[in-house]
């Protein structure tokens, strides 16, 4: 994990845009705490900055 963290950090992501939950199948509400985690994460970071550039450069 942290390889893929230092990986989007190198192309200009924030690393905080990836992580890793291990849930087995009888965990449900775990998984929805850490769905709601991530998508306010994401939210909080805002839309993907290597968009933007890609159109800037067209």
């Amino acid at each position: 994990m942290e390889y893929l963290q230092s990986l989007l950090k190198e192309i200009g992501l924030e690393p905080e845009r990836a992580r890793m939950f291990n849930l087995s199948a009888a965990m449900a509400g775990k998984f929805v705490e850490a769905a709601k985690e991530m998508t306010e994460k994401v939210t909080e970071l805002g839309p993907n900055p290597l968009k933007s550039k890609m159109k800037d450069e067209r």
